[in-house]
């Protein structure tokens, strides 16, 4: 069977195995966008507060906003308690008609671990399970649940195939797993060991998808090696890197994969700009956009001296007098 391939969840169908993982503060649909462009087979929102949205929260709302050229998305969604997280989920798919929802039970961020959320269900199996039974139970099969956790609190407490136990007894149609602690938060490495566990503890019940360490195309390749899982999770690796989907792809599927020009990546990353100011406004866009042009210009000659500017830009003409040697190439 090739490295590259159909993903059935639940319900729902995807043609490849190449997904964007949801990251805090980065995958608004402006980057989301980008990336299925580049190749990305599905994609998620950066993870949605239950509990603000269910309090009216028009910010929160706005995360949930599917890309235009997103044929199906997911929305990854948070909560500390059964309650919320089930008013929360009917709310999304009114909202959104989305094509999945995922409940992250990973987050490492202590103020989200304080609210009962992120981190603490992963070593909390049995609150998991409630959280998840109610989210199954709110979109009344409409669209598949999924869970994301991690490897567990910390070395000692590796809660993972409990955890993973408790998502499929409430009803998940599959499980996403960054195999590093909660302590770790994202230092050290991925132990895509515990990854490869999980395939064989899931035993076909549900897709499992790898996160973590995910890079380059070749690294990729060789979690779906080594490990087994249905679909790679690309997180920091696509940053500044939206076409890492279709190199990929061509690495599975060839053995090789091209180069992308420097002009094509700037590219990217001035269409990014574009759909980010329509949402928010052109300044706001242009500050949010400093981080991510420093990613676009890894690699980049005079990186140097490029991202002292990039840094201190604020509309999109700075930007474009940043980069025009590359631009005009």
């Amino acid at each position: 069977m090739s490295l590259y391939r159909p993903v059935q969840i639940g319900s729902l169908k995807l043609n490849g195995n190449l997904f964007l993982a949801p990251v805090a503060g980065y995958s608004d649909r402006a980057f989301r966008s980008v990336c299925v462009r580049g190749g990305a087979n599905f994609c998620y929102t950066e993870m949605v507060s239950m509990e603000a949205l269910t309090r009216g929260s028009d910010k929160t709302a706005a995360l949930m906003r599917r890309a235009p050229n997103e044929k199906a998305y997911a929305v990854q969604i948070f909560g500390g308690t059964p309650e919320v997280m089930e008013k929360g989920a009917r709310m999304v798919l009114e909202a959104t008609h989305c094509e999945l929802i995922d409940i992250n039970c990973g987050c490492p961020v202590p103020k989200i671990i304080k609210s009962g959320a992120g981190s603490e269900l992963t070593r909390n199996p049995e609150k998991l399970y409630k959280i998840a039974s109610a989210v199954v139970k709110a979109v009344e099969g409409k669209v598949p649940v999924t869970v994301k956790i991690r490897s567990g609190w910390d070395a000692q407490n590796l809660t993972w195939k409990e955890a993973a136990d408790a998502a499929i007894q409430a009803g998940a149609a599959g499980i996403t797993i960054h195999p590093r602690t909660r302590a770790q938060g994202y230092e050290g490495k991925a132990d895509w060991n515990i990854l490869a566990g999980l395939v064989k503890f899931s035993a076909g019940r549900v897709p499992i998808f790898g996160s973590g360490d995910a890079f380059s195309p070749q690294e990729a390749k060789a979690m779906l090696e080594q490990t087994g899982c249905d679909a790679v999770m690309f997180a920091r690796g696509a940053m500044g890197r939206p076409f890492i989907f279709r190199q990929t792809r061509q690495l599975l599927e060839t053995g090789a994969f091209d180069e992308i020009p420097i002009k094509e990546t700037l590219e990217a990353g001035f269409d990014e700009l574009d759909l980010l100011a329509a949402d928010i406004g052109e300044k706001s866009a242009c500050l949010e956009m400093r981080k991510r042009f420093c990613a676009y210009s890894k690699g980049v000659p005079g990186v140097g001296e490029l991202r002292r500017r990039v840094v201190q830009a604020e509309t999109r003409a700075d930007y474009q007098a940043a980069f025009a040697q590359f631009l005009d190439k």
